[in-house]
């Protein structure tokens, strides 16, 4: 797991889902509301409050 920067593009595994942003290892200063994100239906996904941008590795989980 990588950490959110601006303009960076954060890699997840499918094991990290589901997808909530602010990351659990981000730094204080960069905290918002919790918001969860739908990456694995196209892949990719960015946040709304803080612009950071996700994208899935791999394939996404079968349901």
């Amino acid at each position: 797991m990588t950490t959110e920067a601006v303009n960076d593009i954060t890699e997840v595994d499918a094991a990290e889902l589901p997808l909530s942003c602010p990351r659990p290892n981000a730094p204080l200063w960069n905290m918002h509301p919790r918001v969860f994100l739908d990456i694995a239906t196209t892949g990719h996904a960015k946040c709304p409050y803080c612009g950071a941008e996700y994208r899935l590795k791999g394939e996404p989980p079968k349901h």
